[in-house]
């Protein structure tokens, strides 16, 4: 894995956890890491266990020269729709953070420009940079963490659990419950077969 996409200019990684999801934000992480930075476990947030990637959290937020999250709302992702809104939170991580970066390095394959600042998309570039596993590592657990928040709210959606993602239970519980208001409601939330009725 290396460190950046190229390391001529200060360079910030960017991912967003989320995007599948039934229930909750989508959020973004922005990681500027220093050029000595060496962790053997870093990699893709998805290939890792909770427990490392709650570790490797408190590393990258020590460790960084500067990183930053940033929540768009269920409303607003109705509203815009999911790909905008994954965009939006990545430009919100980005402005966040206390330095200014002079290159974007982005999962994936969309994006649209911020400011001045030159760009490359990377598929698959948590499993590629560090500085964006970096990234991916902090948009997951702090949307995991703000998902366990608010299941204390609305436990018989289990997004303790599944995070807000399709699973059978969460359908099943949408099902009988109905939407709440950290459902997005321009998603399929049920299977043709089992719509709500409205």
């Amino acid at each position: 894995m290396k460190l950046f996409f190229q390391d001529e200019l200060l360079e910030v990684g960017c991912d967003e956890a989320g995007r599948g999801c039934l229930a909750g934000p989508v959020v973004a992480g922005a990681v500027i890491l220093p050029k000595d930075f060496i962790n053997l476990e870093l990699n893709d947030s998805k290939q890792l266990t909770e427990k490392k990637r709650d570790k490797l959290r408190l590393i990258i937020e020590q460790e960084a020269i500067a990183w930053s999250v940033a929540f768009v709302e269920p409303e607003e992702i109705d509203e815009i729709n999911i790909l905008n809104a994954s965009i939006l939170a990545m430009h919100k991580a980005v402005e966040k953070l206390s330095v200014k970066p002079c290159f974007i390095a982005v999962d994936g394959n969309k994006f649209k420009p911020y400011l001045d600042i030159p760009h490359a998309c990377c598929i698959k570039g948590d499993a590629n940079y560090l500085s964006i596993a970096a990234a991916s590592i902090l948009a997951k657990t702090h949307r995991d963490e703000y998902m366990k928040k608010i299941d204390e709210m609305y436990p018989q959606y289990a997004w303790k659990k599944n995070k807000g993602y399709p699973t059978v239970a969460h359908r099943n519980a949408i099902r009988e419950y109905g939407a709440t208001e950290f459902h997005r409601k321009s998603f399929k939330l049920l299977p043709e077969q089992l719509k709500l009725d409205l």
